[in-house]
């Protein structure tokens, strides 16, 4: 995605870190929280020269409800099953920490409804494994497009990096973007 907006990263480091959800964490500050977590695990484990590091964290939530990265197909259907008809939110934070250490953050939210979907819709989505590993059990630049009646707000921030966001944020710290 950060091709897209005209330039790609030196490395990609994954951050290991619990995104076990605070009790009555709410969304928006669970959000914040693993980015943060993550450019600081990131930080730490950067060895090379000063850099600025980016990390992001989406969360699709319904209500005040955190809907979990689907492990298993279970929870694609879970899932699914809990959007089928409502409307819900995609909230990603994203965290620049800059070459002095400090960390910049902002969130994007996009509101999504999908349409009702029956057993057999879900069913078969379940199966096609689209879901897995992903917030909320599904991926809009897939075949579940086909279930949003309505979005409001960036697409991009659903698929899980919020372009306008992120190159204003680098942007702002001092990261020359294009």
């Amino acid at each position: 995605m950060l091709a897209q907006a005209g330039f790609a990263p030196d490395a990609v480091h994954p951050a290991s870190i619990d995104e076990t959800p605070l009790k009555a964490e709410q969304p928006r500050l669970y959000a914040l929280r693993l980015a943060k977590e993550k450019a600081r695990a990131a930080g730490e484990n950067w060895h090379g020269a000063p850099a600025f590091i980016l990390a992001a964290d989406t969360v699709v939530a319904c209500g005040r409800r955190i809907l979990p990265k689907a492990e298993n197909e279970k929870d694609v259907s879970d899932c699914l099953s809990l959007l089928s008809g409502r409307r819900h939110r995609v909230l990603t934070a994203v965290a620049v920490r800059k070459p002095d250490g400090s960390v910049k953050t902002a969130v994007s939210l996009t509101r999504v409804a999908f349409k009702s979907l029956t057993a057999q819709e879900i069913r078969a989505y379940m199966q096609c494994g689209e879901g897995l590993g992903k917030a909320g059990g599904y991926a809009i630049q897939g075949r579940a497009e086909a279930f949003v009646r309505q979005i409001n707000g960036s697409y991009s921030n659903v698929v899980g990096l919020p372009l306008l966001v992120t190159v204003g944020l680098l942007s702002g710290c001092g990261f020359t973007v294009l």
